[in-house]
């Protein structure tokens, strides 16, 4: 895993959209509706590039290669009162590469950044009844309740999701 900077968000953009287009073309629920177009998915990951240089967000990507077989990011509030936490967003594997530990990789590299960080609270949201839930409650991360209707699926029918919380030790003061 490799922790992007804005240079490398951008330089890996194209592949990043590949990967996005792949996932939410795959059925995977991550805020976009099928069929993706590859022009917007570029856009999606260039426009995150300023918030990456800010320090807003933080993106690891997994390559073979040229191609990021899997991606996920940290989302961090600009409240001060919210310093302590992060959410986890836009965990993405490529459909072939999935079933190879690949997305406990990414979740564990970004579980582990954010305590380095003093991030000692994580949360996320996914689709109910999907796949990640497996991997999420597999991993720690504690189940809180469900919001129906919450997200369009990719084929556009709406669908409950699930919100997770998980506690990390902090190995650092602060971020």
């Amino acid at each position: 895993m490799i922790r992007l900077d804005e240079a490398r968000l951008l330089r890996s953009a194209g592949a990043l959209a590949d990967l996005l287009t792949d996932t939410v073309n795959g059925g995977a629920s991550v805020g976009f509706l099928a069929p993706l177009d590859r022009a917007e998915a570029l856009a999606w990951w260039e426009e995150r590039a300023a918030d990456v240089a800010a320090g807003r967000l933080a993106v690891w990507a997994a390559y073979d290669g040229d191609r990021v077989l899997g991606t996920v990011s940290l989302a961090f509030p600009a409240k001060p009162n919210s310093r302590h936490r992060a959410e986890l967003v836009k965990l993405m594997v490529h459909l072939d590469a999935r079933g190879h530990g690949l997305g406990r990789g990414l979740l564990t590299a970004a579980e582990s950044a954010a305590a380095e960080a003093g991030v000692t609270l994580l949360h996320l949201d996914t689709e109910s009844g999907s796949p990640a839930e497996r991997l999420y409650r597999s991993a720690g991360w504690t189940a809180i309740g469900a919001i129906p209707d919450y997200a369009a699926s990719p084929d556009g029918e709406l669908r409950p999701t699930t919100i997770y919380y998980k506690h990390v030790p902090a190995t650092a003061l602060t971020r």
